[in-house]
C-alpha cells in the first residue's frame, strides 16, 4: 500500500510517518474516529500539515482514495498509435520504468515520436520515386509500372485485338460509309491488326469533331495505346495526331495532360497505314470510358488500336498459359478426345494454350458432360483476378465453351467453386460464340489458389477449349 494525499505517491511510508502514528487508535486522534478514507484505505494522523493522510491501497488514488488509479498508460504516453506496456515497478539508478512504448511500424524512440524514413533502403523498383510518410512510404511509378513498390509490370493488352472487348463496349461520334453505302467503317472494327477490305473505324467525312470511346466496363488502369492506321480504295489512311480523354461515367471527361503542365497532351500517332505506334501515359490513366479524338489525320481519321493496362488492383499479368510460362507438366484433364480414334489427333490438355495454332489446337475431352475438366497446377498459390478462354476448329467444325464454372484449391483435394457475389450461388460464367475470338471474365472478388479448374456447363458441337489465367503472385 502507498499513501496518498491528491494524487501524490509516497513510495516508502518509513521516511515520511513516524511509528507512533502509522496504528493509531481512534482515541488518539479525531480526524480518524470516522474513517474518510475510502475503498479500504487506512486513516492517519500527524502527518506533516494536513489534519489526516489516507494510505490507499493499489489501485485507487485521491484524498480519500476515491479515485480509481488509472496508471501509467492512461493517458497513453505514446506516440503514433504505439502500444504502452505497463511494467513491473523497478528501480534503476535514477531511471522508474513504469511502462515500455511498442512502436507501429516505421517509428522508433521511447515514445514512438521518431518518424523512421522508410525510404532509406530505396524500397521502389523500376525507377519509382520515393516518398516518406508518416510511418509508411509511398512510390511514384513509371509507366508501364504499378504496386506498391512499382514492382508489376501493367502491360496486359486489354482485348481490342484479341475480342475481349467486345462490340458493344465500342463506340464512335460517327462512321463512313463508303461504294454508295455498302462498306461499313464503323468503331467495332478500329481492332488492331484487323484484317479484311473494311478494317478499320473511319469518322464520317462531314464530322469535324471525331471521337471513339471504349467503356472498359469497370475502372481500369490504362498504361498506353498502340495505334494503327488502314488503307481504303489503295489509299493510306491514318491519325498522325490524336488527343485522349477519359471518365468515370461516360458524361464527364477530362483530357489527358502531363503532370505540371497546363496544356493537353498532344500523343504522335502513325506515319503509314500498315506500322503501328505505341505511346505510353505517364503517369498511367484510371478510368472506365477511354475517348481517342484525333487532331490530325491523313486524307480521313482511320484508325486501328490496342489499349494496354491492367486491373485497377495492378494483378492482371497473363500467368503463363500462352508464354509456356505454364510447363506441359502443370496441365491435366479429366480426358483427352481422339479425333477418328487416332492418337495423332489426340486434343491433350497441354494444347489449352490461347491462341494456339496446329490441327489439334486446344483441349477436347473424351465426352460431353458436365463431369469434364482441365486443370492448371500454378505450383504455388497465388492471386487469380481472371480467365481468357478461347474455341478452336477440328477439321473446319467450330467447336466452343459456351458457359463454365471455376474451382479451386490449395491441395488438390479439397475444391472450392467460385460464386456470384450477389446470389451466393455457384458462378456461370459466359463462354465463347466462335472458335476464335477472345472472352475474358473477371472473378469478382480474386481468389487465391494453387490448383484452378475449368468444368464446362454448355458448349457448341464439342467441348473445345483454349485459355489463359490472369493474376500475380499476390
Amino acid at each position: 500500500m502507498t499513501a496518498k494525499k491528491g494524487t501524490y505517491f509516497v513510495d516508502c511510508m518509513a521516511k515520511f510517518i513516524p511509528e507512533p502514528y502509522i496504528f493509531l487508535s481512534s482515541g488518539m486522534g479525531d480526524y480518524c474516529e470516522v474513517n474518510l478514507c475510502q475503498n479500504g484505505g487506512t486513516c492517519v494522523t500527524g502527518v506533516g500539515d494536513d489534519p489526516f493522510i489516507c494510505i490507499c491501497t493499489d489501485g485507487f488514488g485521491g484524498d480519500n482514495c476515491n479515485l480509481t488509479e488509472l496508471g501509467p498508460c492512461s493517458p497513453n504516453p505514446c506516440k503514433n498509435n504505439g502500444l504502452c506496456e505497463v511494467n513491473a515497478p523497478t528501480r534503476r539508478g535514477d531511471v522508474f520504468n513504469e511502462y515500455i512504448c511498442r512502436c507501429q511500424s516505421g517509428f522508433e524512440g521511447v515514445h514512438c515520436q521518431i518518424n523512421v524514413n522508410d525510404c532509406a533502403n530505396q524500397p521502389c523498383k523500376h525507377g519509382g520515386i520515393c516518398k516518406d510518410l508518416d510511418g509508411d512510404y509511398t512510390c511514384q511509378c513509371t509507366s508501364p509500372y504499378v504496386g506498391k513498390q512499382c514492382q508489376l509490370r501493367c502491360i496486359s493488352l486489354l482485348g481490342m485485338e484479341g475480342g475481349a472487348i467486345e462490340e458493344s463496349q465500342i463506340s464512335a461520334s460517327s462512321l463512313h460509309y463508303g461504294i454508295l453505302g455498302l462498306q461499313r467503317w464503323g468503331p467495332e472494327l478500329a481492332r488492331l491488326n484487323n484484317q479484311g477490305i473494311v478494317n478499320a473505324w473511319t469518322s464520317a467525312t462531314h464530322d469535324r469533331n471525331p471521337w471513339i470511346e471504349v467503356n472498359m466496363q469497370k475502372k481500369m488502369r490504362l498504361t498506353g495505346i498502340i495505334t494503327q492506321g488502314a488503307s481504303r480504295m489503295g489509299t493510306s489512311e491514318y491519325v498522325k495526331a490524336f488527343k485522349v480523354a477519359s471518365s468515370f461515367d461516360g458524361s464527364t471527361y477530362t483530357t489527358y495532360r502531363v503532370d505540371g503542365q497546363r496544356r493537353d497532351k498532344v500523343f504522335v500517332g502513325n506515319t503509314d497505314n500498315d506500322s503501328t505506334k505505341t505511346n505510353l501515359f505517364e503517369p498511367p490513366i484510371v478510368a472506365q470510358y477511354i475517348r481517342i479524338i484525333p487532331a490530325v489525320c491523313r486524307r480521313a481519321c482511320t484508325l486501328r488500336m490496342e489499349l494496354v493496362g491492367c486491373e485497377l488492383n495492378g494483378c492482371s499479368e497473363p500467368m503463363g498459359m500462352k508464354s509456356r510460362l505454364i510447363s506441359d507438366g502443370q496441365l491435366s484433364a479429366s480426358s483427352s478426345f481422339k479425333t477418328w480414334g487416332i492418337d495423332t489427333f489426340t486434343w491433350h490438355p497441354q494444347f489449352a494454350r490461347l491462341d494456339k495454332q496446329g490441327k489439334t489446337n486446344a483441349w477436347s475431352p473424351a465426352h460431353n458432360n458436365r463431369s469434364e475438366w482441365i486443370q492448371v497446377d500454378l505450383e504455388k498459390t497465388k492471386r487469380l483476378t481472371g480467365i481468357i478462354t478461347q474455341g478452336a476448329k477440328d477439321f473446319g467444325v467450330v467447336q466452343f465453351v459456351s458457359l463454365f464454372k471455376v474451382a479451386y484449391s490449395n491441395d488438390g483435394e479439397s475444391w472450392s467453386i467460385v460464386k456470384d457475389e450477389n446470389t451466393d450461388k455457384e458462378k456461370l460464367f459466359q463462354g465463347n460464340i466462335d472458335n476464335n475470338t477472345h472472352k475474358k471474365n473477371v472473378f469478382e472478388p480474386p481468389f487465391y489458389a494453387r490448383y484452378v479448374r475449368v468444368v464446362p456447363w454448355e458448349w457448341h458441337e464439342r467441348i473445345t477449349l483454349r485459355m489463359e489465367l490472369l493474376g500475380c503472385d499476390g
